[in-house]
């Protein structure tokens, strides 16, 4: 006669077990994901965002790049949390001068930068009338014509000078604020374009020898940039360590003009400036 009872399967008990291997599983993988980005981000390429003008209109507000890790090896500023601790930088090559690089900030702080590498260990600088110039000789630049800046809510029409901003509108109605605009060409034969407002503060400034070690920085923005023109107790970067560069700016994987709303999705695709992503530099 068959027994009532129900037989229980052998492996009642393998259930729980399967659940105790799968979170194991799921902790490795994130485990391995985390690493992953970790030495990403510590020595290949790390995101940075352009949160100010200064680097108008090569970089604009709203700017989402890439930063190289490589092209001038590590320090303890470059690595994520300070790691390794230790003076100097190891591997990499020294930067060229056009590079676009992005930099702890020297005076202090966990701010980082980006300028331009303007001058090298041993270089004279000096501004005279607004005009760049580079071991004596002035660094040539050519007029072209304005740069048209559309007015968004991250790039509104600010000039050092209020009474100098200049809005123009096109056929379509679409508001742009336009800047003078020059194409500086360095020794090196690399050319970039700047901005040049006004007869500004740092339009005039003495000779300078940069350091060993060190490098002059300077924004796009000549007369909207903090840098090396500027000492640390001007708020400017003074003459930049070698040890401060965290990277060379790659190129730009998102760009928004700063109207996208949190909670309205389809305002993210509307706010975005299709049109810069994948610049490089």
């Amino acid at each position: 006669m068959e027994s009532s009872e129900t037989m229980k399967p052998a492996d009642s008990a393998a259930p729980p077990a399967r659940k105790k291997e799968g979170l194991k599983e799921t902790t490795r993988f994130l485990l391995l994901l985390f690493l992953f980005a970790l030495m990403l981000r510590s020595f290949i390429v790390a995101p940075f965002s352009i949160p100010s003008g200064s680097m108008l209109p090569t970089m604009m507000i709203g700017d989402y790049l890439f930063v190289a890790k490589w092209p001038y090896g590590y320090s303890r500023f470059s690595l994520p949390f300070g790691i390794g601790g230790f003076d100097g930088r190891i591997l990499g090559d020294a930067p060229e001068r056009g590079d676009i690089a992005v930099f702890r900030y020297p005076g202090g702080g966990d701010d980082d930068y980006v300028k331009r590498v303007i001058g090298l260990p041993g270089d004279t600088v000096q501004m005279r009338g607004g005009a760049l110039w580079l071991n004596g000789e002035e660094v040539p630049r050519v007029r072209v014509a304005d740069w048209r800046m559309p007015v968004t809510p991250n790039s509104p029409c600010r000039t050092v000078d209020p009474a100098m901003a200049r809005i123009v509108t096109d056929e379509h109605g679409s508001r742009f604020c336009a800047f003078d605009r020059y194409r500086e060409t360095l020794p090196n034969g690399r050319s970039h374009y700047i901005l040049d407002q006004m007869e500004g503060v740092a339009d005039e400034t003495p000779v300078q020898v940069v350091p060993e070690g060190h490098y002059f920085m300077m924004g796009d923005n000549r007369d909207d940039s903090l840098d090396s023109r500027f000492s640390l107790a001007e708020e400017g970067v003074g003459f930049l360590p070698a040890d401060y560069l965290i990277g060379e700016a790659l190129i730009v994987f998102f760009s928004t003009d700063g109207s996208a709303e949190w909670l309205k999705p389809w305002t993210w695709v509307s706010a975005a400036r299709w049109d810069r992503i994948g610049e490089t530099y």
